[in-house]
């Protein structure tokens, strides 16, 4: 059975203006082009298709939103069931509505996402389902993620000097570090990056060391209070020689506004995070002005379009002829 849906090999994108600005060489991964929307898809398709090979008949995850919405496709694509335990009212609209499409059943809870990562380990320890997690503490799902990794060096034809992340659940800038490395390891990269993660002011307990009860951020995809990667992304900060800082809600919606309005890459808020900490990391003088930077933006914009709609101008409107259209657009 192929669980394919054609994920990965996504752009690495020049975003030439915003380098200007920052004043240093900046490229985007853009992993809002795979089928789902988001990065989640690379290590979803390997979690799925071992599930499948294990014989399992249902997954499970928890998931701040993207996770429910990469589970549900591929297993339905796979023909199996889904179950997807989250956050009551803290999941981006577009997010929720792709899960509930693929068929997942869909539990919100009262609680947050570490209290809905809890249940589903619960959920798949039980020996009366055969169901398997498929959250980022299932190994696979790191392999299939450390893939982008690949992908950045082969198209730079070198590793870049700095990859910049957000960090949520810290899984992926754990599977990119692991990626590089193993290029590196085998001779195909000469070098590895510094790996620099960004959390949500709000949501940051590996800058303050510490879990955070509450987690707060408009960036809905990191938060996350106590992320189950921890040790490996502090691992992968400490022996790439790299950073965990924090960004606030500002920086992060003014580097999200930026990329769409400058570059036409629409990507949601916590893929901004990225973007937002390059720029502070540039203004406080921390940033090497001949480095070659990856950004990585992990979802798509159209995750999340309630923030969208706040952020950007409104319609204009104008009876119906060309004098009218002039006006309003103030070109007579």
């Amino acid at each position: 059975m192929s669980v394919t849906l054609g994920e990965g090999s996504t752009p690495l994108l020049s975003v030439p203006r915003l380098s200007a600005r920052l004043g240093v060489e900046l490229w985007v991964k853009w992993e809002g082009s795979n089928p789902t929307g988001s990065f989640k898809d690379r290590g979803m398709v390997v979690a799925v298709a071992k599930a499948v090979e294990a014989g399992a008949t249902a997954v499970v995850c928890a998931s701040t939103g993207n996770t429910s919405a990469s589970a549900a496709a591929y297993g339905a694509h796979a023909g199996l069931d889904v179950v997807v335990i989250l956050p009551k009212g803290q999941t981006a609209l577009g997010k929720l509505v792709a899960a509930l499409m693929a068929g997942a059943r869909v539990v919100a809870i009262d609680g947050n996402f570490d209290q809905a990562l809890h249940i589903v380990r619960g959920l798949a320890e039980q020996d009366e389902h055969p169901v398997t997690l498929v959250n980022s503490v299932n190994p696979f799902r790191l392999e299939g993620q450390k893939t982008a990794a690949f992908e950045i060096c082969d198209d730079l034809g070198r590793a870049p000097d700095i990859v910049a992340i957000p960090v949520g659940n810290a899984g992926n800038i754990s599977a990119y570090w692991a990626g590089f490395r193993e290029y590196a390891e085998a001779g195909l990269t000469a070098s590895t990056p510094a790996m620099w993660g960004f959390q949500a002011a709000g949501a940051a307990p590996l800058v303050h060391g510490r879990r955070v009860e509450r987690p707060e951020t408009i960036a809905t995809a990191i938060r996350i209070g106590d992320p189950a990667s921890w040790e490996k992304a502090v691992a992968a900060r400490d022996e790439s020689g790299g950073r965990i800082e924090a960004v606030t809600d500002d920086e992060i919606l003014a580097a999200y506004r930026d990329l769409a309005r400058i570059e036409g890459v629409f990507c949601e808020p916590a893929s901004a995070a990225s973007v937002a900490g390059i720029r502070k990391m540039a203004g406080l003088g921390r940033l090497d002005p001949d480095a070659t930077v990856v950004a990585v933006l992990t979802g798509h914009g159209l995750k999340d379009p309630r923030t969208a709609q706040g952020q950007a101008p409104g319609v204009i409107e104008a009876a119906p002829t060309l004098g009218a259209v002039a006006v309003a657009l103030g070109w007579s």
